[in-house]
């Protein structure tokens, strides 16, 4: 046995007590205030080493931003509109010229038309449904490049659960640990969802809840535009006088347990115990973290160039935090699939809501995101990918999905759509593949989620055949594809 010097705890409304049970147990981790993290930052110490090195692309990104449009945006209405078509498949929008020569948007994106010389449109993304063509399972495959086999005859997953295989941004900070005080991967402003199936291949599945994201998920409903002004990070900051003294005593208790457990401390002397600690302290001493959050201190004039919405503002606040050393940002779309307003799943009044409501808001914020990363140098070590989890139906009111559609509006279509993608080593004003004269499927060059996914984890400088171990102990390809070289310069 060993005994536990101490003073009573002058800081407890009981000053008679001194070092209790729970203290022991918070002991290198206190949930309330995210010292738990000392976990997380143990377990992400892992590397891995590829043939791939030196390949064209490899390694070029120090962070991920990855904008996720839940609800599957209308490839033919935003970036790959069709002349010469049918009705039913001409977009009720007029086209327009882009700074890339040749290549045309529609009329709602009139900003990021004047950028996308700074990135590359992948116009052939393409994969046939396992299943219905189903957001859930969709947005599982995007996330984590795996399949489920559990799906109801709704078509609905499962609830999230330890069994999942890893968001991508948890197999990326688990390979290629953070060495500074900041968060290593954020998500907001809310979770991935359709219907009431919530965060579904947005957790570290069967890694742990030591990779799973930090969740900035301010209250208020999903139109609420304001909501990015209310976050609340309570636990990145040490509350004044009585909680700093707080932890003062913890940190002293766990120095006295180690002072007198020397065969212990010999036992796992290589595991840096310490060092783990102090990193997840210093997260919250240094207040990096807490004053990334801080959207006050940017210009009133930027952020009104970022917009003044909840995807506008998150944008701004994804830049901040890649600027302060967060390696995976993912931002999710603000409005759930299987919805009407701000929605991306346009089954109906898809023009009179792509124009007056998901349209502007995109344009907006993803052009000044993509301005902002250039002017500051940011996209040279920034991967920014930006894309739902598939398009929409070439004809309008027809059912793909078993969902209605009226006129005006398409249903889910995972055969071919686009997806954005920019910044470290990615070429610019680059058009990745083609699709055809109706924009139904590739072709050319054709694009697998799977293997843009692994064209992440290749500009990371990870193997997407990295090996991993599930809950049952059997190895796993972090994705079961090659990266897509030719879309690095």
């Amino acid at each position: 046995m060993f005994r536990i010097p101490g003073v009573p705890g002058k800081d407890l409304c009981d000053k008679d007590l001194g070092m209790t049970r729970r203290d022991i147990l918070r002991v290198g981790g206190s949930a309330m205030m995210g010292l738990s993290l000392n976990n997380l930052f143990r377990a992400q110490a892992a590397s891995t080493n590829s043939a791939a090195a030196g390949r064209v692309g490899w390694g070029k990104a120090k962070h991920v931003l990855m904008i996720y449009l839940q609800g599957g945006p209308s490839h033919l209405d935003l970036w790959d509109p069709k002349e010469n078509v049918p009705d039913k498949v001409r977009s009720a929008f007029k086209t327009i010229p882009t700074k890339v020569p040749g290549h045309h948007f529609t009329e709602i994106l009139p900003q990021l038309a004047k950028v996308n010389d700074k990135f590359t449109m992948i116009n052939s993304m393409s994969y046939t449904p396992n299943g219905l063509f189903n957001h859930t399972a969709a947005i599982y495959q995007i996330m984590t490049g795996y399949t489920t086999d559990k799906v109801s005859p709704s078509g609905q997953l499962e609830p999230p659960n330890a069994k999942d295989f890893p968001n991508f941004g948890s197999n990326i900070i688990r390979l290629k640990p953070m060495d500074e005080p900041m968060l290593p991967f954020v998500m907001l402003p809310r979770p991935l969802q359709e219907s009431n199936v919530v965060g579904k291949g947005g957790t570290a599945g069967f890694l742990g809840k030591a990779y799973d994201p930090y969740t900035l998920y301010p209250d208020g409903d999903d139109l609420d535009m304001g909501k990015m002004d209310r976050i609340k990070i309570e636990d990145l900051q040490l509350r004044p006088d009585l909680f700093s003294v707080r932890l003062q005593r913890r940190a002293k208790l766990r120095d006295a347990i180690n002072d007198q457990m020397p065969t212990i401390e010999a036992a796992v002397k290589d595991m840096s115990l310490d060092s783990y600690y102090d990193q997840a302290l210093n997260l919250i001493a240094s207040g990096r973290a807490r004053d990334a959050f801080a959207l006050d201190r940017e210009s009133p004039k930027l952020r009104d160039r970022y917009g003044r919405n909840t995807f506008g503002q998150s944008c701004m606040l994804a830049r901040r935090l890649i600027e302060a050393g967060t390696r995976v940002v993912e931002l999710i779309w603000p409005k759930v699939a299987n919805s009407d307003n701000h929605s991306w799943d346009h089954h109906v009044g898809l023009t009179q809501r792509m124009k007056n409501q998901s349209g502007p808001m995109l344009d907006q914020g993803l052009s000044a995101l993509f301005e902002d990363l250039d002017a500051s140098g940011l996209l040279d070590e920034t991967l920014v990918v930006a894309l739902g989890e598939f398009g929409r139906s070439p004809e309008k009111g027809v059912s793909t999905s078993g969902n209605g559609n009226s006129a005006d509006g398409r249903d889910h279509w995972p055969y071919c759509y686009t997806a954005v993608i920019g910044g470290a080593g990615i070429k610019r004003g680059y058009v990745h593949g083609k699709s055809d004269a109706t924009g139904s499927s590739p072709a050319e060059d054709p694009v697998h989620p799977t293997e843009l996914l692994a064209t992440i984890y290749h500009a990371v400088g990870i193997d997407p055949e990295t090996i991993v171990y599930n809950h049952l102990n059997q190895p796993r390809e972090l994705v079961k594809a090659k990266p897509v070289t030719k879309l690095f310069a």
